[in-house]
């Protein structure tokens, strides 16, 4: 018997798909744009910076990006690769053979391993080109590429445990989700906790498990942790690869409900809730339109929402309440972020799933055998989204409006010499004590702009003041704030529709998710953010600086200032445009894809027809 005979067929059947080569392309061509963009924003608005300085930047952006490709893999890509198998009932004729766990583990681990693994190494060779402009050295270039492997390896390990043991696609992504944020942030943050209570300085013990403490410490310079927390880290994620194995083929089975509740299961009372709820549900929803009675039975979604909700809430007190101003912008910003990813994936989920499960079970051609129109069914689905989500997104994104003024205030205080956190600009090393106080003037220099920062430290707090910088006022940082509100909403708008209909083009929920935020977010992301970069440098602030209508030392203020603008502006109409795209998509071709998913129309070709042939020959008599 062949070794890894599973691994041997599906290295062969990814070695025909087309997407095992239009990844490495697609790496490769983001990774030479952006490394281009670097030095054609050089070039033209010489910055100064100096080709060490420029390669130091390509290099930690490019890697940083790599890293959250790598942790995401395990999100997209394996997180449902198993519980797939196991709803569609095909896992268990393996395990009548004599496959054992880690053959089917293995040969899962190396199929969906492919991709992400020729998207690090298209980068590698433009990562190279760093080494030559300077800035990174060759120690710090192959421990940083050993350290994203070692991120994507134990990503993978990690969507591969959680497939083993759910069968459910959205609690599969959530559980990878949530495991591999305890995995990244848990290390750092309890020995965080662990220095703050004990008044002493940051110790790395629970950080060595964290891949992305381990990152962090390859691209540093000087004696760090991480041939110790590279060794962690693969213990650990051999460790889930192990249990994997041993799990798998005890959880590949269909438990037998427990008859002793009324309706089978305590998880079916927590998916669907009791008889009454269920009853006044059907009541009140049905008549309006079944398809939004049908996706509003389950509840968990929602309980889900409304608990991150309370989180960011409870978040939101405990920041701005404490005295810890020098930690309140990253804080918030960590915290807001990782709310608004989630938000994101569970949205674009939730939009593609009723289409995909509808699809699997037969419901959809059920639906469509009834009178109700194709617009019906999809306002039905949208309408559900509104009812379960619109509620507490509503609450999640005041909150966030009111918590992005609080911050830009206190950070544009902090450049007009109020009292304020630690400075964004780095001054020289100062020895402060809680009497004493030191003053350092940095001089920022470009070809143009010549600007005088005074940074004094009391107390431990750094305070940086810019002569002639006023602080906006309060109506600037209001409309800021709401303009980023706006474009948070937009986006879940677009991602809903979007989402609906990757959700009819897609055979798994977790493929139209990767879809939908790829499509919608993450590349025109990096189209606008490119442009954004390129067009405000190029053509709006050297005409302002002409004229005289801004003074230098309001530069620090206007350039985020225009570049957020112009990124809200262009992120607003990427979302109308793909929010209508969709629409119309749905409302005018639904049965037509439907039926070609459901039903694929292969025309037959008509029979030939016979060839005239010569009449037999009749021998004479």
């Amino acid at each position: 018997m062949i070794f890894l005979p599973i691994a041997w067929r599906e290295l062969r059947v990814a070695s025909r798909k087309r997407s095992t080569f239009w990844v490495r392309i697609a790496a490769a061509l983001v990774a030479v744009l952006i490394g281009s963009g670097f030095l054609v924003l050089d070039a033209v608005w010489s910055f100064g910076f100096g080709a060490a300085s420029l390669g130091k930047g390509l290099f930690v952006l490019l890697t940083w990006l790599n890293l959250a490709v790598a942790l995401s893999a395990g999100l997209f890509f394996t997180s449902d690769c198993l519980s797939e198998e196991k709803r569609e009932g095909t896992l268990g004729f393996l395990f009548l053979t004599d496959l054992r766990g880690y053959d089917v583990v293995l040969g899962k681990l190396l199929a969906t391993s492919l991709r992400g693994f020729y998207a690090l190494l298209a980068v590698v060779p433009i990562l190279a080109v760093t080494l030559l402009m300077g800035g990174v050295t060759a120690a710090q270039f192959w421990k940083t590429s050993l350290a994203m492997v070692n991120t994507l390896f134990l990503s993978l390990a990690t969507g591969l445990f959680v497939s083993s043991i759910s069968r459910d696609s959205q609690k599969a992504m959530a559980m990878t989700l949530f495991l591999l944020v305890l995995l990244t942030a848990g290390g750092p943050a309890g020995d965080a906790l662990v220095a703050m209570i004990g008044q002493d300085g940051f110790k790395p013990a629970l950080s060595l498990s964290s891949p992305v403490y381990l990152f962090a410490t390859a691209g540093a310079w000087g004696r760090t942790p991480f041939w110790p927390g590279l060794l962690v880290n693969q213990v650990v994620a051999w460790m889930l690869l192990g249990l994997t194995c041993v799990l798998l083929p005890r959880t590949w089975q269909e438990k037998t409900a427990n008859t002793s509740t009324p309706m089978g299961s305590r998880a079916h009372w927590w998916k669907y809730g009791g008889a009454k709820r269920r009853a006044l549900l059907r009541q009140k929803l049905a008549d309006v339109n079944p398809v939004l009675w049908l996706a509003c039975r389950e509840r968990w979604q929602a309980v889900s929402l409304w608990f991150a909700t309370l989180v960011l809430v409870g978040g939101f007190v405990a920041i701005f309440a404490s005295d810890e101003e020098s930690m309140l912008w990253f804080a918030w910003s960590y915290l807001a972020g990782v709310l608004t990813l989630a938000l994101y994936l569970g949205i674009a989920s939730q939009a593609a799933r009723f289409f995909v499960e509808a699809q699997r079970n037969g419901l959809i051609e059920l639906v469509l055998g009834t009178p109700l129109p194709a617009s019906q069914i999809v306002q039905g689905q949208w309408r559900a989204l509104l009812r379960m989500f619109g509620l507490p997104l509503a609450l999640c994104l005041t909150v966030q409006l009111f918590g992005a003024v609080l911050v830009q205030q206190m950070t544009w205080n902090q450049f007009a010499g109020v009292a304020a956190p630690p400075a964004p600009v780095t001054a020289p090393p100062v020895q402060a004590t809680s009497n004493t106080m030191s003053n350092a003037t940095i001089l920022l220099t470009t070809n143009s702009v010549s600007v005088t920062v005074t940074a004094t430290t009391t107390a431990g707090m750094t305070t940086v003041s810019v002569p002639g910088f006023t602080a906006p006022n309060a109506l600037i940082a209001l409309a800021t704030s709401v303009a980023g509100a706006l474009t948070v909403a937009a986006n879940l708008v677009a991602l809903s529709w979007f989402g609906m209909w990757m959700g009819l083009n897609s055979k798994s929920t977790n493929l139209a998710t990767l879809k939908t935020i790829l499509f919608v977010q993450i590349i025109p992301w990096f189209a606008l953010t490119f442009f954004s970069m390129l067009a405000v440098p190029l053509l709006l602030l050297p005409s302002l600086m002409k004229g005289g209508a801004v003074a230098p030392s309001q530069m620090m203020f206007w350039f985020p200032l225009i570049t957020s603008a112009v990124m809200a502006a262009l992120s607003l109409a990427k979302d109308i445009a793909f929010t209508f795209w969709a629409r119309r998509k749905l409302y005018f071709e639904f049965r037509e894809r439907v039926a070609r998913v459901v039903a694929p129309i292969q025309p037959a070709l008509p029979p030939p027809l016979p060839r005239a042939g010569k009449p037999p020959m009749i021998a004479p008599t």
